[in-house]
């Protein structure tokens, strides 16, 4: 088997440890906080169950992709003879900087050096490397096991080729990668969820509609399609001529609806505490780490159900 380095072994390490060793890689964790990977490891014990009843570990049982998962006694360890590195540190640049001025050093020449960070641009941590030309982020939406798209932002430097091959080996490992051209704050998904929530914060401050009516709408509305489609598909086939005749009648629309989008809302404050205790009346604080399971259940319900549609749905 192939092997990928998992550096960091937080909620973001674990998942993807999931993710390749279902996929056949032999998986290496560290983390520098001791006991940390054997704790990730007991939770990915007790998740792997749910995962092989749904049918989402490719038709391998628990225990044999929980087999290909090991602790690894270092940093040089974990990285020895690694084809891909993913970095899952916490969101600090000074940070981030040190690890991968490690990871340049010790891994193999030929290894992808990746980080999953969120938001701070690859550019920022890995400027000064010998090696930043194979540095990249690969930043998941959580989990990555259940959620298979996955951000690919190059720094300026990264070579062509590594955007090429950590996108195959992604779309190997059973992920959907979103490729950018080149870095941007925010990166894609982010900008998206933050358009969305900008909008969503406005509606509420502004007294035109309630949190539950906005995740309503959502919800039981514009989520349905977007499971299955993306924004682009949608306006495709929501206009009998396809994309350019929805553009034709309604960019005015749009346009009229973008001259009201500023400034933007402020998120903090009374407005905050108004927000957060209607979401506490419907779901107090002690009941939030039940809702979360009962998220993950539900993801992986729809996760088994795209898979098996995508099985019979030509093209």
């Amino acid at each position: 088997m192939q092997k990928i380095a998992i550096v960091g072994s937080g909620f973001i390490g674990r998942a993807w440890a999931i993710s390749f060793a279902r996929a056949g890689y032999a998986v290496a964790l560290w983390d520098e906080k001791a006991g940390a990977v054997d704790q990730a490891l007991r939770y990915i014990e007790m998740l792997l169950p749910d995962l092989a009843g749904n049918g989402l570990l490719y038709q391998a049982a628990a225990a044999e992709v929980r087999g290909r998962m090991r602790v690894a006694s270092s940093l040089e360890d974990a990285v020895a003879g690694a084809i891909h590195v993913q970095e899952n540190t916490p969101e600090n640049v000074e940070l981030k900087q040190e690890v991968f001025a490690r990871l340049d050093a010790c891994a193999n020449p030929d290894a992808v050096l990746a980080s999953s960070t969120s938001a701070i641009l690859p550019s920022r941590f890995t400027a000064g490397l010998a090696g930043r030309a194979r540095c990249i982020v690969v930043h998941p939406l959580n989990p990555p096991y259940l959620i298979p798209a996955a951000e690919i932002v190059p720094a300026p430097w990264t070579d062509t080729a590594i955007v090429a091959k950590t996108a195959a080996l992604l779309r190997g490992a059973g992920h959907a990668p979103i490729v950018m051209q080149r870095e941007l704050d925010g990166f894609v998904m982010n900008r998206l969820q933050g358009a969305l929530l900008e909008e969503a914060f406005r509606l509420v401050a502004e007294g035109y509609a309630s949190v539950e009516d906005i995740d309503i709408g959502i919800r039981e509305g514009l989520a349905l399609r977007w499971s299955f489609m993306g924004p682009f598909e949608t306006i495709d086939l929501n206009a009998p001529g396809g994309v350019r005749d929805y553009v034709e009648r309604y960019e005015q629309v749009y346009r009229g609806i973008a001259a009201t989008a500023l400034p933007r809302p402020d998120w903090q404050g009374a407005f905050l505490d108004g927000v957060e205790a209607e979401r506490r009346k419907k779901l107090p604080a002690d009941k939030l780490q039940e809702r979360q399971a009962w998220r993950d259940r539900r993801l992986m319900s729809l996760a088994a159900y795209k898979q098996q549609a995508a099985k019979n749905i030509p093209g």
